[in-house]
């Protein structure tokens, strides 16, 4: 994608990361379908993308919901790039993720994913192809969290595993129908979600930042977008670890249980 997309749209556009690609992508003649939850965040992102001279048509709408995704989308008529950037996070301190919480992040930042993907795929399939020879772009934000199996988060570390490699492994046969993907894996982004952490985030970014980065290695053509490269390259190394020692590393190794009295 060598020239700036003229039809975007992006879900979890209100904050964050998705708030930053919004105005990052505005521009005259570019039209921009942005979705959120909260409306007045929304309608903030939507009024400074229509001050860069963007078209922007909000949409207030939750990823989880299939059926209103996928009308959504198709209706949106054409779409040179989906950003599928919608996602919550839920950390865990010292003690145990709760069912409620695991369900609630995989439901958003899988099924969210699907939702969005998926019809946009169908729309991009039968338009015509755009100026770099492809009908259409489809990124996944997923996370450098993706690598490594982090005991304080199992279900964000597991969903966004997930989605990059789905993301991955489905370019493979969307090429062939003229579509590509990209697995957008950031490091740590200054945003509401990572604000309250309780450790330390080497390298953190700017939104603005990650959003250029995103952006520059979707039009470069990349498949796995993963950022800043030091991050990436010790979360592989991590990850590659076996379970029990990166337990260790990461400070949760948990203590043997003890015996049952008779046992």
């Amino acid at each position: 994608m060598a020239r700036r997309p003229n039809n975007v749209l992006i879900t979890g556009a209100s904050s964050g990361l998705g708030d930053a690609l919004a105005r990052a992508c505005a521009a005259p003649g570019v039209t921009l379908h942005l979705s959120a939850r909260n409306a007045a965040r929304l309608e903030a992102t939507a009024q400074a993308c229509r001050e860069l001279g963007a078209t922007v048509l909000p949409q207030i709408i939750d990823v989880r919901d299939t059926n209103s995704m996928a009308d959504w989308i198709t209706h949106a008529g054409r779409l040179d790039l989906a950003i599928a950037n919608a996602g919550i996070g839920t950390g865990t301190g010292e003690g145990t993720e709760d069912a409620a919480a695991a369900r609630h992040v995989f439901e958003t930042n899988i099924n969210g994913v699907l939702n969005t993907a998926l019809p946009a795929m169908d729309v991009m399939a039968g338009q015509a192809p755009a100026e770099d020879g492809w009908r259409g772009h489809i990124a996944v934000i997923a996370s450098i969290a993706a690598f490594v199996a982090g005991p304080s988060a199992p279900a964000y570390c597991a969903s966004k595993s997930a989605v990059q490699r789905w993301a991955e492994a489905r370019d493979h046969s969307e090429r062939k129908r003229g579509i590509r993907m990209h697995a957008i894996c950031p490091g740590f982004v200054r945003t509401p979600m990572t604000a309250d952490n309780p450790f330390p985030m080497p390298w953190l970014m700017t939104p603005e930042d990650a959003a250029r980065r995103t952006l520059e290695g979707i039009a470069a053509g990349r498949l796995r977008i993963a950022y800043p490269r030091r991050l990436y390259a010790i979360a592989r190394l991590v990850g590659a670890l076996p379970p029990l020692w990166r337990a260790a590393l990461l400070g949760r190794t948990p203590p043997k249980p003890a015996a049952k009295p008779g046992g």
